[in-house]
C-alpha cells in the first residue's frame, strides 16, 4: 500500500505574526499623530504661543519625513528591519516624554521634528514589511487590513485625549505607553521581517516617477485629506451648518475611509490596479465637481462625503499595493520611501491651495481646487494606462 505524504501547509501563523508586527507599527503612527497634532496645538496655546509658531511646529513633522525619507531603506539594509523599527519606537517615546520637561519654544520645534522622524521611520518600514510579506493573489486584501488599522490609530488618538484631557502630564504618559505597546510584536517577530540585502537600483529621486500612478496618488491623496480636514468645518459653516454639525462632515469622510478599504482592496486583487485608481481618481473628482456646482440638501451632501471620503481614500491602499507588485527587495523599501515622501509633500500643500481658492471664491474654492487635483491625476494614469498597456 503506497503511503501519501502531505505537502506542508504554508506557515500561516508566522505570516500573520508577522503582518501583525506591521499593523501594530501603523496603529502606532496614526496613533502618534491623531493623538499629538491636537495635544501638541493646545500645549502650545496654553504657553502663549501664536497661531503661525503652532502651525509652523506642527509641519515640522512633514519636513523630517521629507529629510529622513530616503535614508530610511540604507539604515534598514545596514542594522535590519526590526532594530532599526525598535529605534524608532524609543526615540518616538522619548521624544514624546521630552515635551513635558522641555522649557524653551525653540526646542519644541527640535523634539517635535525628532518625533516626526520616528514617525517616518515606522511609515516607511512597516509599509515596507507589509508589502514584501503579502501573498501577491491576497495583497489588497492584507493592505485594506493595513489602511483600515491607520484609520482606527487616527480615530483613536481623539478619543484618548477626550477621557485623559489635554493638560497636564497625563495625555502625554498614556500616549507614550500605547507608543510602546506597538514594541511587542516587533519583539515577538524575531526572524519574520523580511531582509534588505542589496542597494536600490537606482537613486532614491527616479522613485519619485518611476511609478507615477502610485506614487501621485499618494500625492493627491495627502493633499485632499488635509485640505478636506482643514477646512471642510469652514465649509460646513458657510453653507449654514452648526459647528457640531460641520465637524460631522470630517467624521463621514473618516467612516467612509474607516470602511470601504477592505472592498476596495479585495477588487484591486481581481482587476489592474491602475485601472482601480482611475476610478477612485474619476470618483473623487466628480464628487467635488458635484459639490462645487450643484447645491445640495444636507442629507445628500453628508451622503456624498461619506462615498466619496471611502472611495478617495483607497488611493493610498491600491498605491501601496501597485508599488508592491512593481518592487520587491531594496527597491520596494526605496519606493516606499519615495510614496510616503509624496504623501507628506501633499499634506504640506494641500490646505493653502485650497484656502487660497476658498477666499477666491467663497465657499466653493475647496471642492474645486480638489477637484481639480483629481482631475489632474486622472490625466497621468490614463496616459500611463495607454503607454504602458500590457505591462504594471
Amino acid at each position: 500500500m503506497t503511503s501519501i505524504t502531505a505537502t506542508p501547509a504554508p506557515d500561516t501563523r508566522r505570516l500573520v505574526l508577522s503582518i501583525g508586527a506591521a499593523v501594530a507599527c501603523i496603529v502606532a503612527v496614526g496613533l502618534g499623530l491623531s493623538l499629538s497634532i491636537p495635544l501638541l496645538s493646545f500645549a502650545l496655546d496654553a504657553r502663549g504661543a501664536s497661531r503661525t509658531l503652532i502651525g509652523l511646529n506642527a509641519a515640522m513633522g512633514g519636513v523630517a519625513t521629507i529629510v529622513f525619507a530616503p535614508f530610511i531603506s540604507g539604515w534598514a539594509r545596514s542594522f535590519g528591519v526590526r532594530p532599526v523599527l525598535a529605534a524608532a519606537i524609543v526615540v518616538g517615546i522619548l521624544s514624546f516624554l521630552g515635551f513635558l520637561v522641555a522649557e524653551p519654544l525653540w526646542s519644541w520645534f527640535v523634539l517635535r521634528f525628532v518625533f516626526g522622524a520616528s514617525l517616518a521611520v515606522l511609515f516607511v518600514l512597516s509599509e515596507y514589511w507589509i508589502n514584501a510579506v503579502a501573498p501577491e493573489a491576497r495583497r489588497g486584501l492584507v493592505l485594506g487590513i493595513y489602511a483600515t488599522a491607520l484609520s482606527l490609530g487616527f480615530a483613536a488618538g481623539p478619543q484618548i485625549l477626550t477621557l485623559v484631557g489635554t493638560s497636564g502630564s497625563a495625555p502625554f504618559l498614556v500616549g507614550s505607553a500605547l507608543f510602546a505597546l506597538a514594541a511587542l510584536p516587533v519583539a515577538l517577530s524575531r526572524g519574520m521581517a523580511p531582509t534588505i540585502d542589496e542597494k536600490p537600483s537606482r537613486g532614491f529621486a527616479a522613485f519619485l516617477w518611476v511609478a507615477p500612478a502610485a506614487t501621485l496618488a499618494a500625492l493627491v491623496f495627502g493633499a485632499a485629506e488635509t485640505g478636506a480636514f482643514a477646512l471642510l468645518p469652514l465649509y460646513g459653516t458657510s453653507i449654514g451648518f452648526d459647528a457640531a454639525g460641520a465637524a460631522t462632515l470630517i467624521s463621514l469622510v473618516s467612516l467612509g475611509n474607516l470602511l470601504f478599504q477592505i472592498p476596495i482592496g479585495l477588487v484591486a486583487d481581481r482587476v489592474d490596479r491602475r485601472f482601480v485608481l482611475l476610478f477612485c481618481g474619476l470618483a473623487g473628482a466628480a464628487g467635488m465637481t458635484l459639490m462645487a456646482i450643484l447645491p445640495m440638501p444636507r442629507e445628500a451632501l453628508m451622503l456624498l462625503l461619506f462615498v466619496w471620503g471611502g472611495i478617495v481614500s483607497a488611493l493610498y491602499t491600491v498605491g501601496l499595493t501597485h508599488l508592491g507588485s512593481r518592487f520587491r527587495d531594496a527597491d520596494l523599501a526605496q519606493a516606499n520611501a519615495a510614496f510616503v515622501v509624496m504623501y507628506s509633500v501633499g499634506l504640506i500643500i494641500g490646505p493653502p491651495m485650497a484656502g487660497i481658492r476658498m477666499d477666491l471664491w467663497p465657499p466653493n474654492g475647496l471642492p474645486a481646487t480638489l477637484a481639480t487635483l483629481f482631475a489632474a491625476y486622472v490625466v497621468v494614469v490614463f496616459v500611463r494606462i495607454v503607454r504602458t498597456r500590457g505591462k504594471v
